[in-house]
């Protein structure tokens, strides 16, 4: 069993890794199931694990160029790394594009502190 922490000491940093997937294609029809299944199994080979928020699929919105307000179902994958490959995650974000037939998908990283 390993030893706790010393009181008051940080565990080492960690990123955490959301990737927003549209449910739909932009012709309305749903997006391929094995899409999802392909990618989960990627990310838990790649990761270890993954979380997936699939049960309330949020909306996503925003401003098309004639001043209307465009939404999206999404889902939310996430996984947790120890360190961000840039290189890696840009290839992959070009990957679902193609996939998933978007213009843009999105792709966030952000540290957070172990507690």
């Amino acid at each position: 069993m390993r030893s706790p922490a010393p009181v008051g000491a940080l565990l080492p940093a960690m990123h955490v890794i959301e990737i927003f997937l549209p449910l739909t294609r932009n012709d309305g029809s749903d997006q391929p199931r094995e899409l999802f299944t392909r990618l989960r199994r990627e990310l838990v080979d790649r990761f270890g694990g993954l979380t997936a928020f699939t049960r309330a699929p949020a909306e996503g919105l925003w401003e098309d160029e004639e001043g209307g307000v465009t939404a999206d179902r999404i889902v939310i994958f996430e996984v947790v790394a120890d360190i961000v490959d840039k290189d890696w995650w840009s290839d992959m974000r070009a990957q679902l594009e193609r996939e998933f037939e978007q213009d843009e998908i999105l792709i966030r990283a952000r540290a957070v502190e172990r507690l």
